[in-house]
């Protein structure tokens, strides 16, 4: 696996003089291509800080991020655009979709903006609609589908720019047990068959426990990780929850 994204003591601070608050504290990590990572944290923890600084969301206040050797935090606004629009997918909790638009249509429009052609846009969205598994419901509206497959369009919507990075912020959090689990059934999807790259925040040890590695974060540092390995998914999640009841976190993490 090639190497995409170097974290290099990454900090993150708010507030003045005594008033600073640490939110990162010099973290670091590598992100290979094809990985699947989570980020788990109870509240509080510097993980969503994280994937705001990793998706240019929010400034480093020290250290350096790559991508493919170029240090994005040297970037100015506009560079940063740029980056975005050709390099990362977003998944949110809220979804984000347009609701006088169909799935299909939210789609179509996100490739519009990627400035293709009328027949990549149709036969894209088309194989995306499929891939995804929402083909039978492409002509209904947001607010006519279940939440799962809300963010399943959201997925499609992230896959249109061919992502180097797909970053996903609590993707579960709307949603009900089946839904989330059909969610992370895609995402397993994604980064097994179409090789994505995803970096996933979350809380809960279920969710996590789709992934092939887990970063911990405690007061905004990494304080453990986890390999899955050829273990089964539930063997991994018991692992998962063994770190958690280890750092006295339950009930951080159940929230």
């Amino acid at each position: 696996m090639n190497e995409y994204i170097k974290i290099v003591d990454v900090e993150k601070y708010y507030g003045k003089g005594s008033y600073v608050t640490k939110a990162v504290n010099r973290v670091s990590f590598n992100v290979k291509k094809g990985e699947f990572i989570g980020i788990m944290g109870a509240s509080g923890s510097g993980k969503s800080t994280l994937l705001h600084m990793i998706s240019t969301i929010d400034r480093v206040t020290a250290g350096h991020i790559y991508f493919e050797d170029q240090d994005i935090t040297l970037l100015d606004q506009d560079q940063l655009s740029d980056f975005r629009k050709d390099n990362l997918g977003f998944i949110f909790q809220n979804y984000n979709l347009l609701d006088t638009l169909t799935l299909e249509e939210n789609i179509m429009l996100a490739m519009s903006l990627q400035d293709k052609k009328a027949n990549e846009i149709k036969q894209g969205t088309s194989q995306l609609l499929k891939t995804l598994g929402i083909e039978e419901v492409k002509g209904k509206f947001p607010y006519e589908v279940s939440g799962g497959q809300k963010q399943r369009c959201a997925c499609a919507r992230a896959l249109v720019n061919e992502p180097k990075l797909i970053l996903a912020d609590e993707p579960t959090g709307a949603l009900d047990s089946k839904s989330s689990r059909m969610l992370l059934e895609t995402f397993e999807m994604m980064n097994t068959n179409l090789n994505s790259t995803i970096l996933m925040v979350t809380h809960d040890p279920f969710s996590a426990s789709y992934c092939k590695r887990i970063l911990f974060l405690k007061d905004g540092e990494i304080f453990q990780e986890l390999y899955r390995g050829n273990r089964s998914r539930r063997e991994f999640l018991n692992e998962i929850l063994d770190v958690i009841s280890l750092t006295g976190g339950d009930s951080e993490y159940e929230k």
